[in-house]
């Protein structure tokens, strides 16, 4: 779907859509419209459509009123994307091919424009390669939309926000492909491609490398697997020279059976989004990356498949890690604590990082505790938490701080090695992150996104359909903003 900011779009459009306030009085349409409005109970509520025909210029029009809530609102700018996503989602398979959205009488600013043409793109993403047989009537027929009424300043605002949808969309993307599709080498392809001629700079480390390096628990992980682990890091350095950069760091199992620790066969197909963290970061870095974001970012990956066969790590192993600190294995479906400890170490070695944040669908337990409302963070710094709490409700991608301590220490020490990778049922979100901290080099700030719940819904929510959410880019690209941009 493509958006085009103009002042007169063709007069052949059918469908004329306009924002309308809460309580705001209706001006400017047929009369019959105001009361079938009213009959309808129509009074601009956040993301309520109302839909009536109507002569415009010679011929009929589908001619929609949508509620953009309260201008007062303190989350405006949430129900503005509402409203524009309501659009998208009413009109996507319509049979419709463009729409007019008029602004002009809603009062907005540049960037309450730009919010509700973000709602009206990430509500259009849809994932239907795959789908031969798709009916006609369910096949999005939405191309176009034509955006008039803009206060000044709003083309501006768009490209910014437009760099974040494309952010979002890559990574919904990655993680709605099937596991025969994104693999490691697959998903490190993909990034090739979608940051080509950028100007960012990759970086790829195949197994060998990574073994040289010391990276038993990464590579430990998908020696049951035929496709090779990478370690994939995107760099972009468009800050000051010599400023320490921010360092993203996501999990990325493509699949995860569970390994010699077998998951239970229902819903292992879900398992296709376990590098949800790794492609929330890719995401991230092509938004920060496409929009020439004034920062010094690197988005670091750790790529992994999780398979068992004979040379698949067993429960009992004991891995040496690229620290060197040793890990009793005692489960080898808790992989990705190991994937992760070796990616932050490498990037601590590699980078002299100001901060470091990391993001990976880590435990089902972090579902039970907060469903999939929140994801769950835990920080060892109070500024850093509290910059990404704040960045997760102005984006809409919404944290909720859980607790570290040493006490927690004690349900992961092992008896023959330095830490084991499970500690018992109860606190299993905090024991991962417990794990992930003895990897975090004194005085770095650090936090860990538990993201399990986020990265794919099985209803639709505002701004996306059944699936892939995207969760994650729109966090870190506002952290970026606020932060570091300042």
């Amino acid at each position: 779907m493509q958006i085009h900011l103009t002042a007169a779009p063709t007069s052949d459009v059918r469908v004329r859509a306009r924002l309308v306030n809460q309580g705001a009085a209706l001006s400017g349409i047929d009369s019959a419209l105001v009361e079938g409005a009213a009959a309808s109970r129509f009074t601009g509520r956040t993301g309520q459509v109302f839909e009536g025909f109507a002569t415009v210029d010679g011929a009929v029009r589908r001619v929609v009123l949508v509620g953009a809530g309260e201008p007062d609102a303190a989350d405006r700018r949430a129900n503005l994307e509402r409203a524009g996503a309501a659009l998208t989602a009413k009109y996507l398979v319509s049979g419709e091919t463009a729409m007019v959205v008029d602004l002009a009488d809603a009062g907005l600013s540049a960037d309450d424009a730009a919010a509700v043409l973000l709602g009206l793109r990430l509500r259009g993403w849809r994932h239907d390669k795959y789908r031969t047989k798709l009916a006609s009537d369910k096949r999005p027929s939405l191309v176009n939309v034509h955006v008039t009424g803009m206060p000044e300043g709003t083309n501006a605002a768009w490209e910014r926000e437009a760099a974040v949808a494309k952010g979002v969309e890559f990574t919904r993307g990655l993680v709605t492909e099937p596991a025969n599709i994104i693999y490691p080498a697959s998903f490190v392809a993909a990034c090739e491609e979608a940051f080509a001629g950028t100007g960012a700079e990759i970086t790829v480390l195949g197994e060998a490398e990574m073994e040289a390096l010391g990276m038993g628990a990464l590579v430990g992980v998908g020696r049951g697997s035929e496709r090779e682990s990478k370690l994939l890091a995107v760099r972009w350095n468009g800050g000051e020279a010599g400023e320490r950069p921010t360092v993203f760091v996501g999990k990325g199992v493509t699949f995860d059976t569970g390994g010699i620790s077998l998951k239970p066969g229902p819903g292992m197909e879900d398992m296709k989004w376990d590098m949800g963290g790794a492609g929330a970061v890719a995401g991230a870095m092509l938004s920060l990356v496409t929009r020439k974001a004034k920062a010094n970012v690197i988005g670091v990956m750790g790529l992994v498949e999780n398979m068992p066969d004979g040379k698949a790590q067993r429960p009992g192993d004991v891995i040496t890690t690229m620290s060197g600190q040793t890990v009793e294995v005692l489960n080898t479906d808790a992989e990705g604590r190991l994937v992760l400890c070796d990616a932050l170490h490498w990037a601590q070695e590699q980078y002299d990082a100001a901060r470091i944040v990391d993001l990976a669908t880590l435990t089902g337990a972090m579902i039970i505790a907060l469903g999939n409302e929140h994801g769950g963070m835990f920080a060892n710094d109070d500024t850093l938490a509290q910059q990404l709490t704040a960045a997760g409700k102005t984006s809409g991608d919404k944290l909720w701080r859980m607790p570290l301590g040493p006490n927690y220490d004690k349900l992961i020490d092992s008896p023959i090695a330095d830490i084991k990778n499970v500690g018992p049922r109860e606190a299993g979100s905090i024991t991962a992150a417990q794990f992930l901290q003895r990897f975090i080099r004194n005085g770095t700030p650090w936090a860990h996104l538990d993201i399990a719940g986020m990265v794919w819904s099985n209803k639709p929510g505002h701004t996306w359909d059944k699936g892939a959410t995207g969760y994650g880019v729109r966090l870190l690209d506002q952290f970026v903003r606020d932060v570091i941009e300042g």
